[in-house]
């Protein structure tokens, strides 16, 4: 797996998370989307996602 760089904006850290995420009423179950996260955005990218019920976990990245 190649380097994700963090996909909080204006963030060029190297991601050491994977945010997995779905919105239920565009994505089907089988379906998911990914944000990389740096340490510093990891809970706000989270925290953003799980307000609006569409976060699922968070996993560490490893390269």
């Amino acid at each position: 797996m190649e380097l994700a760089i963090c996909s909080a904006k204006n963030c060029r850290q190297p991601a050491e998370y994977l945010v997995q995420w779905r919105n239920p009423k565009l994505h089907t179950a089988d379906r998911h989307k990914t944000w990389a996260a740096c340490p510093e955005h990891r809970e706000f990218l989270a925290d953003f996602l799980d307000r609006r019920g569409f976060l699922l976990s968070v996993e560490p990245h490893s390269v």
